[in-house]
């Protein structure tokens, strides 16, 4: 699969022509490198869930598919070229991409560091457009990214790489709401849901030093939830188990992405505690307002985070030692990879070693 002749980068990357369609090897042209420009070479890419609702255009109605598609946004590489005009980086630096690479830069939210709410709509990493509306972007799953310094991450992390391309998505999509809603010392938080997500959540909240619960339905997760860091497991399905545990928790983290009552958690949240969905479930949730009332609770939403408060994520993670655990894999291995992480075979991520492609 070749794209329509371009002048540019010439870029080798795996691309998935409609939902039903098989990956396959996708030549195509990223723009050159203009004077605020850095080009990586990426060297890992992770297979985030919502790469597969996309590719399979299971979410027609919120981001329809644009085909090709060649999906990733939780990106690592290095610095191979730079603009003329380039501050941020250098060659040799290690940098990353998250799930955006470019916004208006002149609305409220981009004027306040929380891009991925630019009220302009944000440039996607893939399955959207640069900004001009009309060149289409394609992610990760390929072997060079061109981006504008302002929208890149730099990476201090040292040794595997491998597990830090996860942080671009998972990690600061959990970062955020554990800050913003004050996980720390003495605070007690619930992570709902022990895969890409849920563990990343563990990882971090322990290490700004909460205490942390895992709720799963899968008995056969506390060995590993106690091994990421948790300090108390609890099988949802259990109504016994959830009845002491009510009112006692200062946020719970939802990370399932599918249909289920939240009402439970939020029966778990203390006084003025905040239950913060971070899933995309396909249907509705139905809230009962007399949780919400008697406690002075709150249920928020989250989505990713801006470049500055990324940044300061991975920082803290590299000072921390947190990474994803993952499974590498080949680009010739991305189908069987889709078809595992579905059935939540995988612990926690499936990563591209893109310097095999």
């Amino acid at each position: 699969m070749t794209a329509p002749a371009a002048e540019g980068i010439a870029t080798r990357g795996f691309a998935t022509n409609g939902p039903e369609a098989k990956f396959e090897a996708f030549n195509f042209a990223r723009r050159e490198v203009g004077p605020k420009d850095i080009l990586i070479d990426i060297e890992y890419c992770g297979i985030c869930h919502s790469d597969i609702h996309l590719a399979k255009d299971e979410w027609h109605d919120l981001m329809p598919a644009m085909y090709p598609m060649v999906p990733g946004h939780e990106i690592v590489g290095r610095v191979t070229q730079v603009g003329t005009d380039v501050t941020k980086f250098k060659e040799g630096d290690t940098a990353g991409i998250g799930c955006f690479v470019d916004s208006c830069r002149e609305c409220v939210a981009c004027n306040n560091g929380v891009e991925q709410y630019c009220l302009n709509g944000m440039a996607m990493t893939y399955n959207g457009t640069e900004m001009d509306r009309t060149t289409p972007t394609f992610g990760g799953y390929s072997d060079k990214y061109v981006i504008d310094e302002q929208y890149a991450l730099k990476v201090t992390a040292e040794g595997d790489l491998a597990g830090v391309a996860p942080l671009l998505c998972a990690g600061i999509t959990t970062y955020s709401p554990l800050k913003k809603f004050g996980a720390g010392p003495g605070k007690r938080v619930g992570v709902v849901g022990l895969g890409g997500l849920g563990h990343m959540a563990v990882k971090i909240a322990k290490a700004m030093g909460a205490e942390v619960t895992v709720f799963s339905t899968s008995p056969g997760k506390e060995a590993d939830a106690m091994g990421l860091g948790a300090d108390n497991f609890v099988i949802t399905k259990d109504p016994d188990a959830l009845a002491p545990m009510a009112n006692s928790f200062n946020v719970i983290i939802d990370t399932v992405s599918a249909d289920h009552d939240i009402n439970p958690y939020l029966n778990m949240v203390g006084l003025n505690g905040t239950l913060v969905v971070v899933g995309l479930p396909p249907s509705p949730n139905i809230i009962h307002n007399g949780s919400l009332i008697m406690g002075n609770k709150a249920v928020a939403g989250s989505l990713i985070g801006g470049i500055p408060e990324t940044q300061e994520m991975l920082d803290f993670c590299a000072e921390h030692g947190v990474t994803a655990d993952v499974e590498v894999i080949s680009p010739d291995r991305i189908e069987e990879a889709y078809d595992r992480t579905i059935k939540a075979d995988v612990r926690y991520r499936f990563v591209i070693d893109m310097k095999t492609s």
